[in-house]
């Protein structure tokens, strides 16, 4: 055990800083040194959108004084950086220690004098960035950790804006996190003592009822919808997760008649006991939705992960009788075409109009674009950079978004929220049921038909797991041999442009023309091939694991598939 670890677990178990049942789950380990080396060896890292880790005792885990310590970071760069007045709102989900988490915070904030806004019960993630802005505070704090699985929790961070910090403001909250040298420095206060001097309010449905009033202004056809809501058969699960009362409301009071809720999965279980991960990607997390839509004969089959900012869809494809799983960029563009072609349709749409996504989302939004007459901007990975072209867009005039979305199962319709909404995109799929319902076909079937008209797009992933200590190190080493020796081909395919985000540049091949990537830097390396395919390698910000991303375009579903999987294997063999 090095003596960095030995200092520190001395510290925290002897200190009266800290309270008697952290010393006790700490000594019950003290035969244990490969524990307390986990749980010593670093800090938790405060990234650029927060922490997220297991939770326990020690300096990389997720626990009161690490979050306190975060809030306190925070704290000083809302006074040196931002107007401490505005105030900070705090929303958390149904994850274990989330509404202590939530008060650790709120309590530490008021110690500095700035107040809190706490939502009096779980809310989604998306909620928060509305209410910061409805309420204009300077911050916004998300205790959650998503998808992950239930040992973990999280601290997300959010600016006035409502998008999660990018920069300057995430390094800068960063550099004051770990500027907070000593435990001892975190301000914190009494509940009573910060309720009685204002600097503790409690938010609920005030800002419910204004979130939802939101969400309704998105709705294209709400006669369709009226027309057809007796008809159309939908199946929910929020994963035990923050999605079952907004979801269940928001298409109550659209109409919506056959909502059908899991029963097993609608109820908050910070131990996710029915699901192995409560990850809406995860094909085996819909076990017991689809069983509910057989016995329904559903049309839909809808998940929202814990925090509900992202959607896992299932529709019914009528010539087989099966439920198809839908990706991500599936669903997204499901949504994103049928906006952009029933605003043009309706006259709807506003000037120099702009979809956002990421550079690792599928390229057939390229040439939905295209048709419609959009720009389409790229960012990086992660929705904080489309939620951030949205504040550009309004302090330079030069564009309106009209959508947004990233593969990972995340897609934002209209600007109350800068952070993907699960809720909103629940809403918008099911006008896009409707309506397809109405002209006689499924979602499968208007999913076959953007694919007949624009091209079979497919994209998938791989991914390496790599933890502890050596797994970081391990993660490099394949970004540096990709760095210092790019591959000119993937089987078949050639590659014709080469990007590094972390050097800022793109070369041309063959020619070997350089020129800027116009991204701010990032550890990502992206390989456009020939013939519309693309592969991209990103280590993960929230998880021990490095993401290759790839993207082909088929002639056929079967076609799309067979070079999905040809392009996999070639990534493999170059690794």
């Amino acid at each position: 055990m090095n003596e960095r670890v030995k200092e520190q677990y001395g510290y925290w178990l002897t200190d009266p800083y800290f309270d008697e049942a952290t010393k006790k789950e700490l000594e019950a380990i003290r035969d244990n040194e490969a524990e307390i080396e986990e749980r010593f060896y670093k800090d938790l890292e405060f990234g650029t959108g927060g922490l997220r880790g297991v939770i326990g005792a020690g300096t990389n885990r997720m626990n009161l004084y690490t979050v306190r310590k975060a809030t306190q970071g925070l704290a000083n760069y809302i006074m040196k950086n931002g107007d401490p007045k505005k105030g900070v709102a705090i929303a958390y989900d149904s994850r274990r220690m989330s509404p202590e988490f939530a008060d650790d915070a709120a309590l530490c904030l008021a110690a500095n004098g700035i107040r809190a806004y706490v939502f009096d019960s779980l809310r989604p993630t998306p909620e928060l960035s509305f209410a910061l802005r409805t309420l204009g505070c300077q911050a916004g704090i998300v205790i959650t950790a998503s998808h992950n699985p239930p040992e973990y929790n999280g601290y997300k961070c959010y600016w006035e804006d409502g998008a999660q910090v990018t920069p300057p403001h995430d390094t800068g909250i960063i550099a004051e996190v770990n500027a907070v040298a000593s435990y001892n420095e975190v301000k914190t206060m009494d509940k009573d003592d910060a309720v009685a001097a204002d600097l503790y309010r409690v938010i609920g449905a005030e800002i419910d009822d204004a979130y939802m009033a939101e969400l309704k202004k998105q709705i294209i056809h709400p006669e369709v919808i009226a027309e057809m809501a007796d008809d159309i058969k939908i199946v929910y699960t929020p994963f035990h997760g923050t999605g079952n009362v907004p979801v269940r409301r928001i298409l109550s009071e659209l109409g919506f008649k056959n909502v059908y809720v899991v029963p097993e999965q609608e109820l908050p279980d910070p131990d996710f006991t029915t699901l192995d991960y409560p990850n809406p990607e995860d094909p085996k997390a819909f076990a017991l939705a689809l069983q509910l839509a057989k016995e329904k004969d559903a049309d839909i089959v809808l998940a929202t992960d814990p925090d509900a900012d992202r959607l896992g869809v299932y529709a019914k494809d009528t010539k087989t009788g099966e439920y198809v799983a839908f990706t991500g960029n599936m669903s997204g563009m499901l949504i994103a075409e049928y906006i952009l072609r029933e605003r043009r349709a309706g006259g709807t749409m506003p000037e120099n109009p702009a979809l956002v996504t990421t550079i690792v989302t599928t390229n057939l939004a390229m040439a939905l674009c295209e048709k419609y007459g959009l720009e389409c901007i790229e960012v990086l990975t992660g929705f904080k950079y489309i939620g951030e072209q949205i504040k550009l867009f309004e302090q330079n005039h030069d564009h309106n978004y009209v959508f947004g979305l990233e593969e990972s199962y995340g897609c934002l319709a209209g600007t109350h929220a800068r952070d993907k909404d699960a809720v909103v995109a629940v809403m918008m799929l099911c006008e896009v049921a409707a309506w397809c319902k109405k002209h006689g076909e499924t979602l499968w079937d208007q999913m076959v038909k953007i694919y007949e008209e624009f091209g079979y797009y497919k994209e998938t992933q791989y991914s390496i797991t790599m933890k502890g200590i050596d797994g970081a190190n391990q993660i490099q080493a394949i970004m540096d041999k990709l760095r210092q020796n790019p591959p000119a081909k993937f089987a078949d395919w050639t590659v014709e442009e080469y990007r590094d985000y972390k050097s800022g540049v793109t070369k041309l091949l063959p020619s070997g023309e350089e020129k800027s990537t116009g991204l701010p830097s990032s550890n990502v390396l992206y390989f456009a091939l020939s013939d519309d395919a693309w592969c991209c390698a990103r280590p993960s910000g929230t998880e021990p694991k490095i993401k290759f991303y790839m993207g082909v375009k088929g002639k056929s579903l079967e076609d799309a598939a067979q070079q999905s999987e040809k392009l996999t294997e070639a990534v493999k063999a170059e690794l």
